[in-house]
């Protein structure tokens, strides 16, 4: 199976995801739009992930490659491969579904525990921590089914189409070296739910616990594929 990932900064790269498809078998390309790569095809990759990166987008030549891959995501969405979206890559589908994104009262930055939602249709622990950098909030999209709420966002993500399409605001992915190029590249803002950097990477051993939430959640999005 190939995979294909829209990278959207130099910071939030594939890290995690990309040792898991490896150890799989998978293979995967990267294709890194703020350098103005030209996105993919849909007949390029079996599924597709969309990745984290600042938010909004904005702006200048970012505005080309913005379209595209807006463009790009309805495709996939009305076709019938796996589309994963985190962080900016979430809002982004959520859009595309017609939700509202809007700025948030208040950025969660650090982490944050996350309460699965009982109609969450994916196998979830009942509670885990995830790791966010988010200053944008959206609805739950008609037809989709929430994943869970944090304390800050009462949409964590949302489920659609038989878990073909998943979106998720917080981290998976995120490894210690990930999070810290998350601080040295943007800005934490202060606020209630924002963890700075000393603390968020003095808890090492929860990186070591995303590894099963992110094995759980990619086995459920490619279930029919890898089957």
């Amino acid at each position: 199976m190939h995979i294909y990932f829209l990278q959207h900064s130099d910071e939030d790269a594939p890290a995690r995801l990309a040792d898991w498809l490896t150890g799989m078998g998978h293979s995967y390309n990267v294709c890194e739009l703020h350098k103005d790569e030209v996105p993919p095809r849909p007949s390029d990759f079996d599924a597709l992930v969309v990745l984290g990166g600042p938010s909004p987008v904005s702006g200048g030549a970012q505005l080309g490659w913005s379209k595209r891959e807006r463009q790009l995501i309805d495709r996939i969405l009305k076709s019938n491969k796996p589309l994963l979206g985190l962080g900016l890559g979430a809002e982004l589908i959520a859009e595309q579904l017609g939700a509202v994104v809007s700025p948030a009262a208040w950025p969660e930055i650090g982490w944050h525990t996350v309460t699965r939602h009982e109609d969450c249709a994916l196998p979830l622990p009942e509670t885990f921590d995830l790791f966010q950098w988010r200053e944008r909030v959206f609805g739950l999209p008609e037809g989709c089914t929430p994943i869970g709420a944090s304390a800050a966002s009462p949409v964590q993500g949302f489920s659609w189409d038989y878990n073909r399409v998943i979106a998720l605001q917080g981290h998976p992915e995120a490894t210690p070296a990930w999070a810290r190029a998350q601080y040295n590249a943007k800005t934490a803002t202060e606020g209630p739910y924002t963890q700075f950097e000393a603390d968020a990477l003095d808890i090492g051993k929860r990186f070591d616990r995303l590894a099963p939430i992110l094995d759980r959640l990619m086995l459920a999005w490619l279930d029919e594929l890898i089957d």
